[in-house]
């Protein structure tokens, strides 16, 4: 998988999983102590997080980190 395909999957398993967990993206960005706009960038594939950010999102959604690359239930 490149790299561009593999981050647009993360940020659509990204508002899947938010989406499931019935939060906005601005509830997201509070817990988990990121800025709404990164957030919301993450979703669309603009922004590309990195490990830290990656930890903050799984804890904040309250799944392990490689849930968040588990792609199968995405279109």
């Amino acid at each position: 998988m490149n790299e561009d395909i593999l981050y647009k999957a993360l940020g659509k398993r990204v508002k899947y999983l938010r989406e499931q967990r019935k939060l906005t993206q601005e509830e997201l960005a509070e817990k988990c102590l990121l800025s709404l706009d990164y957030i919301g960038k993450i979703e669309v594939n603009i922004n590309r997080p990195g490990l830290r950010a990656l930890i903050k999102i799984s804890n904040a959604l309250d799944v392990e980190i490689k849930e968040l690359f588990n792609f199968s239930e995405i279109e």
